[in-house]
């Protein structure tokens, strides 16, 4: 199968590449470029032959976010922003359970994910069949699932929240139901995280996802230690500590959102290691300390299979 290998670094993919090369030239080497810029050219003319658009997740790295991403950001957002477009093909630069949202808010198009095996260790915590379980034992008390999960498990759901709604989606649900007990699946941290805001009781699965559950409490007062006048910004998937001692909690789209729009002189995203160098390449005025905890799902995605 060709894997883009093929191409060349010509003086009209310099100059096809030349904007997006002045984007990420801080976070990829010039010699990295050279390889990557044919492919990222060749995607780019493929997407428009074929009307296709290509959902970049906030994980992904530089030369797929800047470089062949049509739309950008959080999982919910890609998919709604595909079910908008007028392409016909939907390229899912993200892992398996993103796929699937896009598929289920866009029925009649053609969903591609660069990696099958692209998946989740939050998503694949759980199943349809757990859920059910999980009906059975909680008879009447309204199913709250976090958008992070497989079409298995949205299927037995009553409501799905994201990490910037929950607390909402959990009150609203209460009320609607008549209840004071919610069951929020399948984050553990979120779930915790979401008990610590409101009143209603929250019945838990202990998922999790393997990137935001390493950061410890620890973490954040080594970094406070070193870069005193830093902001820490931490996803709700973390673990409480940590939460608690950062400066701001928020999905994805909220933590690139506070540095674009309040400008930090210094910052400190505790997430994924490749949306630091994303959100940098848009924010130039902003220094980035990056703590380290790679998925190793999302990268499965590469410019070669996106090709």
């Amino acid at each position: 199968m060709a894997d883009g290998t093929q191409f060349a670094f010509t003086p009209e993919v310099e100059r096809a590449t030349h904007t997006l090369w002045n984007k990420v030239k801080k976070h990829v080497t010039p010699m990295e470029w050279r390889l990557q810029a044919p492919l990222i050219a060749e995607i780019n003319r493929l997407k428009r032959e074929k009307n296709a658009v290509i959902l970049a997740h906030n994980y992904m790295t530089p030369e797929i976010f800047h470089g062949v991403g049509d739309y950008v950001g959080d999982s919910l957002g890609l998919a709604k922003e595909a079910a908008r477009s007028d392409a016909q093909v939907i390229v899912q630069a993200g892992v398996h359970f993103m796929a699937e949202t896009s598929k289920i808010l866009s029925p009649e198009k053609k969903v591609l994910i660069p990696d099958p095996l692209a998946g989740c260790s939050l998503a694949s915590s759980i199943t349809g069949a757990d859920v059910r379980l999980i009906k059975q034992r909680y008879p009447g008390l309204p199913v709250v699932t976090y958008v992070n999960t497989t079409a298995d498990v949205k299927a037995e759901t009553d409501i799905c929240c994201t990490s910037a709604n929950a607390v909402q989606v959990v009150e609203q649900a209460a009320r609607e139901w008549g209840v004071d007990r919610v069951i929020l699946i399948p984050d553990e941290f979120l779930a915790r995280n979401v008990a610590r805001q409101t009143n209603i009781g929250i019945i838990a699965w202990k998922g999790r996802c393997e990137v935001h559950e390493r950061f410890t409490a620890d973490d954040i007062r080594e970094m406070r230690e070193a870069y005193p006048e830093a902001q820490v910004l931490a996803h709700p998937e973390c673990p409480a500590e940590v939460l608690e001692a950062a400066d701001f909690a928020g999905s994805t789209a909220a933590m690139s959102d506070f540095v674009l729009s309040r400008k930090p002189k210094q910052v400190v995203l505790i997430t994924e290691c490749s949306m630091a160098d994303n959100v940098a390449c848009d924010a130039p005025e902003t220094e980035f300390v990056r703590p380290c905890n790679l998925c190793p799902y999302k990268k499965k995605i590469t410019l070669q299979n996106i090709y």
